[in-house]
């Protein structure tokens, strides 16, 4: 069969390449692609597009890349004043991720991602984590991820692809206050959320931390395993 296709959703930023600045792109790191290759898949950059989720028909699995805090109004909130939401993104990724748990689709949320999965999943975020925890360890500075160790809950799927890895890098300043109906199945050590997952689902995966920076970007090699199975699951049906 061909490589799954794994959709990654995208922003829309002010960007800049030869003799053009500062103008509106889509674009994702490209971590995220080479990840998703180096896994066997071949990576479709989604831009923020809220008008329908047709183009799941194509897909395998199903990426929401990190990037910008979800509008607080999602869960109930008025912005903090360090909350920089992106509601296009929020429109367009939500009507993504709804329509991929009706269908089934592999879904893995990175950072924002999990984020927004719990969102989706009627939780709740906390808007500024040093508040709550009292350091900055998680976004050490701008630009700069921090690590820290990682524990995951036995026979949960975020143990089981995580097997052996102890830590895991760090880059946001909000996280999972309440889950909503997800389960949370991974800690930092200071017991900020690091995974949550769907255990009625075959692959519904939210981690906080950032694996396609990681050199063993294990959820994302799940998830590209997960997406063909599904494929090879209905090629047989």
């Amino acid at each position: 069969m061909t490589r799954p296709l794994i959709g990654v959703s995208a922003y829309v930023e002010p960007a800049g390449w030869a003799v053009w600045r500062d103008v509106p792109a889509v674009l994702v790191p490209e971590a995220y692609v080479r990840a998703v290759t180096a896994a066997g898949g071949r990576a479709v950059v989604l831009p923020p597009d809220d008008r329908d989720a047709d183009v799941l028909r194509v897909l395998d699995g199903l990426i929401l890349a990190g990037g910008a805090d979800v509008d607080p109004a999602r869960y109930g909130q008025l912005p903090a004043p360090r909350t920089e939401s992106r509601p296009d993104r929020d429109a367009g990724e939500l009507t993504l991720l709804t329509a991929a748990l009706d269908v089934g689709l592999p879904v893995l949320g990175i950072c924002r991602g999990m984020q927004l999965l719990a969102v989706a999943y009627g939780g709740v975020l906390h808007q500024h984590l040093p508040e709550v925890i009292g350091h900055d360890g998680h976004r050490p500075a701008p630009g700069v991820y921090g690590t820290h160790p990682v524990r995951f809950a036995p026979g949960s799927l975020a143990r089981a692809v995580m097997a052996g890895v102890d830590r895991v890098n760090s880059y946001h300043h909000q996280g999972v206050a309440d889950p909503g109906r997800l389960t949370v199945t991974g800690w930092a050590d200071d017991g900020v959320v690091e995974a949550v997952e769907d255990p009625d689902r075959p692959f519904v995966l939210g981690v906080q931390w950032h694996p396609e920076n990681e050199a063993d970007p294990r959820p994302v090699a799940a998830l590209v395993r997960a997406g063909r199975d599904r494929a090879l699951g209905y090629l047989r049906g």
